[in-house]
């Protein structure tokens, strides 16, 4: 067998193995190691290229995790549990209630908006639409919210997490494909406020047509006030990550390692003990393993991937269809769509930047293309850029789509009144809230690409 069969056999039973259940990181580790050995046993004999192969696999957790750039992600998932922990979601979702209340669907709209800006802190969808399950669900129910609607606007909510900085996966994608991880994060802001308030005009059209979600007033403007010093926090956070990557004075990891530090203080003064800190860092350190070791199992499986050549090959297929850029394009996105429902997000994009990013990037004209000479119009760095916010929306569109649907069972698994089902179909306003945001992003790139074409 040619390498390149061998690349094909191997990803068909990686893919075998994740249907199978089989966890992502280990299923990509071992059919990567197995693959290497193959090719290299192959062009060596077996004892030697059975130790070069075993050899490479074995150095690249190291190689890999002493990346700078890895080191943004236990900083921004600190920042996210502290604040969790601290309280400061409930009273965000109350600042929004007592704020935005007064629209049809009042209480879903400061929903959306409270998640986006705890979203600003956390970096998690799961984590986003399990707080939310707890904290919003309950208020929205008590005023007359139907389950279905109220369980929805949480799970699509959560999703939101995912774009606005700062963000787990828009870092991941970042170190995968080699681009800036400020530029990205930069880049998420714009896409993540346009995609919350297109949830916004959802849900106000809904409630103005449906009835099921009335508005919630009687605030004075003495409650609204009041209810803005326990958002301070959240705001410090985003205007230290905004400010000091716009402006350069920091690395992602110093500004996520600045916002962390203010996190706790604040968590401090507003009556977190030590041991909701204990939690805050056991969960910090839980969830920074598993993605630490699905990306060390995964870029075996790319450094395989690479010795068979797939990757190349795949570009060359891509550049040689008789279609147009966009069409090809418009294409791998609904791809993504049909793969999110069967693995999830990150492991979805692990699993596939390796071979489809450079094929991307050639349709544009490559790494290094002009914006005047490139197929949709913008540099090779932002062509990067601006598919990153692409894909990692339609990853976010995944989290709400059946069977996998993560965000969904998180919700019905908080609130075992509430049948998954019936999040599945509350959430079906907000799958085309999401097609609309995301052919606006296609239309529009500008909207991805001002704040990183300006930094």
């Amino acid at each position: 067998m040619t390498p390149f069969e061998i690349g094909l056999v191997m990803t068909g039973v990686l893919l075998l193995l994740v249907v199978f259940g089989v966890r992502v990181a280990f299923a990509a580790a071992f059919v990567g190691t197995v693959g290497l050995i193959a090719i290299f046993t192959q062009k060596l004999g077996f004892e030697k290229g059975l130790v070069v192969a075993l050899k490479m696999a074995g150095t690249i957790p190291h190689s890999k995790s002493v990346t700078y750039s890895l080191s943004v992600l236990p900083t921004f998932i600190l920042i996210g549990f502290l604040a969790f922990y601290a309280g400061f979601t409930r009273q965000l979702f109350e600042a929004a209630k007592r704020w935005l209340g007064w629209l049809p669907g009042g209480m879903a709209v400061g929903t959306v908006f409270a998640t986006a800006g705890f979203a600003a802190v956390s970096g998690a969808s799961v984590a986003t639409a399990a707080v939310f399950a707890r904290v919003a669900i309950p208020e929205m129910l008590a005023v007359g919210y139907s389950k279905r609607l109220s369980a929805a606007v949480v799970a699509a909510g959560g999703t939101l997490a995912s774009l606005i900085p700062p963000s787990a996966i828009l870092v991941i994608y970042a170190i995968l494909v080699e681009q800036s991880v400020a530029k990205l994060l930069l880049a998420g802001f714009l896409p993540g406020i346009f995609s919350a308030l297109i949830y916004v005009l959802i849900i106000v059209g809904m409630s103005m047509w449906k009835g099921d979600a009335p508005a919630v007033g009687g605030f004075t403007w003495g409650e609204r006030l009041s209810s803005l010093p326990g958002t301070l926090p959240i705001v410090a956070v985003v205007l230290i990550i905004f400010v000091s990557l716009y402006g350069g004075y920091a690395t992602p990891t110093e500004a996520g390692a600045l916002g962390a530090f203010v996190v706790l203080v604040s968590a401090f003064v507003n009556g977190m003990r030590s041991k909701q800190l204990w939690q805050a860092l056991h969960e910090t350190a839980k969830l920074t393993v598993m993605i630490f070791t699905l990306i060390w199992g995964v870029l075996v499986y790319v450094r395989f991937l690479g010795f068979a050549g797939l990757p190349e090959a795949f570009k060359l297929f891509i550049v040689s269809l008789e279609f147009s850029p966009w069409v090809v394009l418009i294409l791998i996105l609904c791809a993504y769509a049909v793969l999110g429902m069967f693995i999830d997000a990150i492991g979805m994009l692990i699993l596939t930047l390796p071979v489809v990013y450079p094929a991307v990037m050639a349709l544009n004209g490559g790494e290094g293309v002009s914006a005047a000479d490139s197929a949709f119009g913008m540099s090779g760095e932002l062509c990067a850029i601006w598919f990153g916010i692409l894909v990692v929306k339609m990853a976010e569109l995944c989290l709400i789509t059946p069977p996998i649907g993560l965000n969904c069972f998180v919700v019905a698994g908080v609130r075992d009144d509430i049948p998954v089902q019936e999040v599945f179909r509350g959430c079906v306003p907000f799958f085309v809230a999401d097609i609309l945001t995301i052919a606006g992003l296609v239309a529009f790139p500008s909207i991805i690409t001002l704040l990183p074409s300006i930094m």
